[in-house]
C-alpha cells in the first residue's frame, strides 16, 4: 500500500489500508483516515487531520504553513472530512490563531487541479471548486457551493450554499445562498435554478426563491426592507430560511 520511496514520518497515523504513492513525504503530526489513497510527489505536514476515503493527486502540497505575514510558526490544523478528491496541484494552508487556528473541508467536495484554499478558510460539503479558483484567508464556503474556473474570492467573504459562481468570477463582498453571480467584479444574475432543480428542490421552492431574489435585487429596496418582506414569506418555503440567514449574517455586503 505504501511505495518503498515515500518518506513517511514514524509519528504520523495512516490507516492499515491508506495507499500512498512514490516520492510522497508525509509528515509529523498528519493522520489519515481508512480508504484514502494518496497519489506520488503530494506533501501533507501537519497538524493535519484527513477523514476517511479521500483521494489526494499528485503535486498537491496539503497542510503548508500559511504565507500569513501574521503567521510565527504556531501549531495551527487543517481538518478535511471522508470522500473528498483533491485533484493535481490543489494547495490547502492551516489556520492562523488570530482567527479560528483551523483551516476546515468538509465531506464530499471536489476540488479541481490548482485550486487554492487559503488559511482559516471553510468549506462545507458536497462543494465543486474548478480550476484555479482562489480562496484567501477566511473564507467561508456553504454547502452545495460551485464556484467555476479561475473564481477569485476576497479574504472574509462567505459565499452561502446553492451558489454559483462563473467563469473568471471576482468575488469581494458575500454571495448570498442560491445566488448566481459573474463578472469582476462579481454581480448577481439570478437564482441557482438548474442547481436546485438538479438537487431535487420543487418548482414551488423555486418559484417563492426566485420571487425573494427579485424582492432583494429588483425593486430598489434597501437590504432591511427586503429582508423584512422576506421573514413574513417563510411559512410558504422553509428553504427561504436558508437565504434570509445568510443575507442576516453578511459583514461584508453583499453582491449587487
Amino acid at each position: 500500500m505504501i511505495h518503498p520511496s515515500a518518506i513517511i514520518h514514524p509519528d504520523a497515523r495512516l490507516a492499515a489500508d491508506v495507499e500512498v504513492g512514490p516520492w510522497t513525504v508525509i509528515g509529523p503530526d498528519v493522520e489519515i483516515g481508512e480508504g484514502s489513497v494518496i497519489a506520488s510527489h503530494v506533501v501533507i505536514k501537519g497538524p493535519t487531520w484527513i477523514g476517511k476515503h479521500n483521494r489526494i493527486y499528485q503535486f498537491s502540497s496539503i497542510g503548508e504553513d500559511t504565507p500569513d505575514l501574521k503567521y510565527k510558526g504556531e501549531p495551527t490544523r487543517l481538518v478535511i472530512g471522508d470522500h473528498n478528491t483533491i485533484r493535481e496541484g490543489v494547495t490547502i494552508h492551516r489556520g492562523t490563531v488570530q482567527d479560528r487556528n483551523e483551516t476546515t473541508i468538509g465531506s464530499h467536495n471536489l476540488l479541481m487541479a490548482y485550486v487554492h484554499v487559503g488559511h482559516d478558510s471553510v468549506i462545507g460539503n458536497h462543494c465543486i471548486l474548478v480550476n484555479n479558483t482562489a480562496l484567501a484567508g477566511h473564507v467561508h464556503i456553504g454547502d452545495w457551493a460551485i464556484l467555476s474556473g479561475f473564481t477569485l474570492v476576497h479574504q472574509f467573504c462567505k459565499i452561502g450554499a446553492h451558489s454559483f459562481s462563473g467563469m473568471g468570477t471576482a468575488i469581494g463582498k458575500d454571495v448570498p445562498a442560491y445566488v448566481m453571480v459573474n463578472g469582476s467584479p462579481a454581480e448577481a444574475k439570478n437564482i441557482n435554478v438548474e442547481g436546485l432543480r438538479r438537487r431535487g428542490f420543487s418548482k414551488d421552492d423555486i418559484a417563492v426563491l426566485t420571487k425573494a431574489y427579485k424582492t432583494i435585487y429588483r425593486r430598489g429596496l434597501t437590504l432591511d426592507e427586503a429582508l423584512a418582506e422576506l421573514d413574513t414569506q417563510v411559512a410558504e418555503c422553509a428553504s427561504l430560511q436558508l437565504l434570509i440567514d445568510s443575507l442576516k449574517s453578511s459583514e461584508r455586503g453583499i453582491v449587487r
